[in-house]
């Protein structure tokens, strides 16, 4: 039963633990998403088992990554998006293909059917924006450009990584593929994209002395905070994911955020539902699952995982040199909600089994724990440069 009294409890518990791990992990000079996650899979209901998350805990969860995006997007000038803009496109489609083809090969290679084999690769696609965007920001380096590449590649990422969700849940289906749907999706989804980009900002530019004369206390927050949640629905209505709707609405206010002091009042709530989203993501693994071939596989997968997005979302930036191709690569590596979204698909109609879901969700924490790490390391000029440029204001 999850009664108010219990769930009360149950927020209690999570939101310590995630806190109290996370300030553990900081004090190692580790990142505090690690921590949290890593809280997720010790109370979660396949170790301790202290917690089991219910539908209430898992939306919000969700608001926590829709959160993050928030965030993230309000540190993202729409010009600097633009200017950005074809390289990241670039990284996003390679960081698709070679996933793709190496996840469908391998899984082809060792007997599985085509279908399973369809699903992990579509898996390996997915790149978590959440996670990125979080170590980034505690990072200090969102303003950096490579930041905002690895931003803009996530975010084309997840749009086609809805688009071939479309195609996976049509092999689902006993109707099969709707090509006539994932048309209307994918130009649905590029149109918002681009009336994002382009329109909306110009849009806020025209209200804002508008909004200055609200009497409401706050009022710049609650009018962002209002556009947030709906681009966030339109999102989810149009079949994407609501994170990606979050990420514009940051964006389209990126401009007036030093204005109205947006960044340290979104920040604060952020603080607050974001451990909830990383909590859920640890206690979605099941480490007992993994013995013998399972592991095996679940480690080539996972060791091929890291090597296609690193070299595939690496090599549109191998002109600038070693650093920018490995700090995009890596930046790109984590995966996340939307890998698991796409095993979960195929769990539920039965394509996928059990086994091969673990192995996806493995795959998924590896990356996951990884590129935080690495990302530490290969973004150390850039934190550097954020430093000095916060020392001279």
């Amino acid at each position: 039963m999850h009664g108010p009294q219990t769930l009360l409890l149950e927020l209690f518990v999570i939101f310590l633990a995630a806190k109290v791990v996370g300030e553990l992990f900081e004090r190692l000079r580790l990142p505090a998403v690690l921590g949290e996650i890593l809280a997720g899979v010790v109370i979660g209901p396949y170790a301790l088992g202290w917690i089991h998350p219910s539908d209430t805990i898992e939306s919000i969860a969700e608001m926590g990554a829709i959160f993050v995006l928030f965030n993230a997007g309000l540190e993202t000038s729409p010009a600097d998006l633009i200017r950005v803009g074809r390289t990241a496109l670039q990284v996003a489609l390679a960081g698709i293909l070679f996933p793709f083809v190496l996840g469908f090969g391998y899984m082809k290679l060792i007997g599985d059917p085509t279908t399973e084999a369809i699903f992990v690769g579509a898996a390996m696609v997915a790149t978590s924006v959440g996670i990125t965007a979080r170590v980034l920001g505690d990072l200090n380096v969102l303003s950096s450009e490579l930041a905002k590449v690895i931003l803009g590649a996530a975010v084309f990422d997840d749009i086609l990584g809805m688009v071939m969700l479309a195609v996976v849940a049509g092999l689902a289906s006993a109707g099969g593929v709707d090509w006539l749907r994932m048309g209307i999706l994918l130009g649905e989804a590029v149109t918002f994209a681009l009336f994002m980009i382009f329109v909306a900002p110009r849009i806020v530019r025209r209200m804002h002395a508008g909004v200055e004369r609200l009497s409401t206390r706050n009022a710049p927050l609650i009018f962002a905070l209002i556009i947030c949640l709906l681009l966030s629905w339109l999102s989810v209505k149009i079949g994407m994911a609501a994170i990606i709707g979050a990420f514009f609405a940051g964006l389209m206010f990126a401009d007036f955020a030093p204005r109205w002091n947006l960044l340290p009042k979104a920040h604060a709530i952020n603080e607050f539902l974001a451990p909830f989203f990383f909590f859920s993501i640890g206690t979605r693994l099941d480490v007992g699952l993994f013995k013998g071939p399972v592991l095996l596989t679940a480690v080539v997968i996972s060791v091929l995982a890291i090597f296609s997005k690193v070299v595939g979302c690496g090599l549109p930036m191998s002109k600038r040199g070693w650093h920018s191709f490995l700090a995009v690569g890596v930046g790109m590596m984590p995966r996340g909600e939307v890998a698991l979204i796409v095993a979960l698909a195929g769990l539920s109609a039965q394509i996928v089994t059990q086994t091969t879901y673990a192995i996806v969700v493995f795959m998924t924490a590896v990356t996951t724990v990884l590129a935080p790490l690495a990302l530490r390391y290969l973004f150390r000029p850039e934190r550097a440069s954020a430093a000095l440029t916060a020392a001279s204001e």
